[in-house]
């Protein structure tokens, strides 16, 4: 379970401990009898700032409340909301590697898991996640899950069945993946243009009763394009949109709250259905970060309620990593699963 604490329709997440929790028990696929517990580095998770840099005289942050728009100033309502209510035990102290020494592990993890798998189709129907060799590198599968390595929109053109829960993290255009894939294009996936991504053969994958989530930027280019392209061509109707609030290890935002298209501690969740589907017209998850790029914390357990069926379908596009029970499709769906990533406890 990755949720630690609920208000309202707030919650609290810890995608390390979801992740610990997954591979508690991981069987070897060259020996049935043998298993394993992994865990993941805890410094990808000791996500700090440095208090100096942070701190705004009180005119000036009484000024910038003042500008913030309106949606900034309800996610940030929430958040101080869910803050008075949060017990104590739940900020916790960050280790002793300091925020230049996290970055430092990212990148080279980044660098180290740059695979060459389009094609490649695989999976784990058993109960439990296995360890197993993939091109002789060896990847952490979780249970009853399976993967299909290549482009988006070839792979859901293969596909075959219905799914009640899509969830997508599109490769939107933006600076920092122009700038890394200037520097190395071995090192970031290709971006979409909105049109690309609107073409995706989603439509006839999608149940009678289907909750779609799909991450996205805060350009209101992009926001824009959910509602009024991508939805629209998937057969898709908007619901709502939910926010994920990245905080500290001491439940800090990871920024300050900003006014127009300033970087914001926030990525949303725009929500939209087919069929008879009904979720919360307002949901902040918070969460400490993974310091790995596109490492999303999971979203089944907050959506898997909302569709109507014990034993859901699920489909994620754009993976970057596995999750059980879940069919993955992308690019590099197996690299946050690279066990240098992990360590072995026992």
């Amino acid at each position: 379970m990755s949720v630690l604490h609920q208000y309202n329709c707030n919650v609290l997440m810890d995608h390390s401990k979801f992740l610990n929790e997954m591979y508690s028990n991981v069987s070897s696929s060259a020996s049935a009898n043998e298993s394993n517990a992994y865990k993941i580095n805890q410094c990808l998770f000791n996500i700090i700032i440095d208090k100096g840099l942070r701190e705004v005289p009180i005119k000036k942050r009484k000024l910038q409340d003042q500008e913030l728009n309106e949606e900034c100033s309800r996610v940030k309502d929430m958040y101080e909301q869910f803050l008075d209510k949060l017990p104590p035990e739940f900020k916790r102290s960050p280790l002793k590697n300091g925020s230049s020494e996290v970055r430092d592990l990212a990148q080279k993890l980044f660098e180290a898991t740059v695979f060459e798998h389009k094609g490649i189709i695989g999976g784990n129907n058993s109960d439990s996640a296995l360890i197993c060799s993939v091109k002789d590198e060896q990847f952490l599968i979780p249970s009853n899950c399976s993967f299909y390595c290549g482009c988006v929109k070839e792979q859901c053109d293969k596909l075959t069945g219905k799914f009640d829960i899509v969830v997508a993290d599109p490769p939107w255009w933006n600076k920092y993946i122009r700038r890394l894939k200037h520097a190395n294009d071995k090192l970031s996936y290709s971006m979409m243009y909105n049109e690309d991504i609107a073409s995706i053969p989603v439509k006839n994958l999608l149940s009678p009763n289907c909750l779609v989530a799909m991450w996205c930027t805060n350009a209101p280019s992009n926001i824009a394009a959910v509602k009024d392209l991508i939805f629209p061509q998937w057969g898709v109707e908007y619901l709502t949109t939910w926010y994920w609030l990245k905080v500290t290890t001491d439940m800090e935002p990871l920024c300050e709250f900003s006014s127009g298209c300033k970087k914001q501690p926030y990525e949303r969740i725009i929500l939209g259905k087919v069929g008879d589907v009904t979720v919360p017209e307002e949901q902040l998850i918070v969460s400490v970060p993974s310091a790995l790029h596109s490492h999303k914390p999971p979203l089944l357990e907050l959506l898997s309620p909302y569709v109507k069926t014990s034993n859901p379908q699920i489909l994620e596009l754009f993976a970057r990593y596995l999750l059980p029970n879940t069919t993955s499709v992308g690019f590099e769906p197996l690299k946050w699963q690279h066990v240098s990533l992990y360590e072995k406890v026992s």
